[in-house]
């Protein structure tokens, strides 16, 4: 853990990753096929195993220790087999029948814990653990989907009041400006690619708990991206028919 850093910032933290966990597994649960409704507890089982698994990994220091491996620990035991997990989804049958079931309108709710990842990414800026780029006073502007998500939820998908290409290009915008903070972030890090905040680098999400932030909310927040284009795209049965959106 990091020291001279406020326990508040920390539980903050903890109350919104459990608050992406809640959320995913809401969208599970109101899907429109009950053979997916039913796969809700399993999955919120594996997802807690998962979510364990990375703090016995930070507890164990094993994120911030040997910085100069490539790749570096943190990807190859936390990023890389979430997004093994999501390419898994969407290049099995049944992997795309889950997905194309989800309910577009509370995958896109789910972005609104993009606000307050933002708010403790500022906090953790203060504190000297990240660097001002990461934040929204640096380049990082991906607070902006989680506070236009509510109204493109309501409007665009629960009211259909907006044309499909506009939340299409909601969608792209905000996948954009998500892997625009996970690339300033990367390079940030103190690991052999880093580019940028040598005086001031990205070293909070070595340790617990914010390590969670790329091992599961980033997946989380961008597996939602990928299923709402692939729908949006594709024009599945979630949109816009509001029976499946309830």
């Amino acid at each position: 853990m990091i020291s001279d850093l406020p326990i508040s910032i920390s539980l903050f933290f903890g109350v919104t990753t459990l608050l992406t966990f809640l959320l995913f597994i809401r969208v599970i649960r109101r899907a429109s096929q009950e053979g997916i409704r039913k796969k809700a507890i399993p999955i919120a089982i594996g997802l807690l195993f998962w979510l364990l698994l990375q703090a016995v990994l930070m507890l164990q220091g094993i994120y911030n220790t040997d910085r100069e491996s490539f790749p570096p620990n943190i990807m190859l035991y936390g990023l890389f087999p979430a997004i093994l997990g999501i390419l898994l989804l969407f290049v099995t049958p049944r992997g795309r029948w889950f997905t194309d079931n989800l309910p577009l309108k509370n995958i896109t709710y789910l972005h609104l814990v993009r606000i307050p990842v933002e708010l403790i990414l500022y906090g953790l800026f203060i504190y000297g653990t990240i660097p001002e780029l990461m934040t929204f006073e640096g380049r990082n502007f991906d607070i902006l989907a989680g506070i236009t998500a509510p109204f493109i939820a309501y409007y665009g998908v629960h009211k259909n009041k907006l044309p499909r290409s506009l939340i299409v290009i909601w969608n792209l915008i905000c996948l954009a400006l998500l892997i625009n903070i996970v690339i300033n972030a990367l390079l940030s890090a103190p690991f052999p690619l880093q580019q940028f905040a040598f005086e001031q680098p990205n070293i909070a999400v070595l340790n617990f708990p914010f390590s969670w932030l790329p091992t599961f909310i980033v997946p989380v927040v961008l597996l939602m991206h990928l299923i709402a284009l692939r729908q949006l795209l594709l024009q599945k049965k979630n949109f816009p028919d509001k029976t499946a959106l309830k």
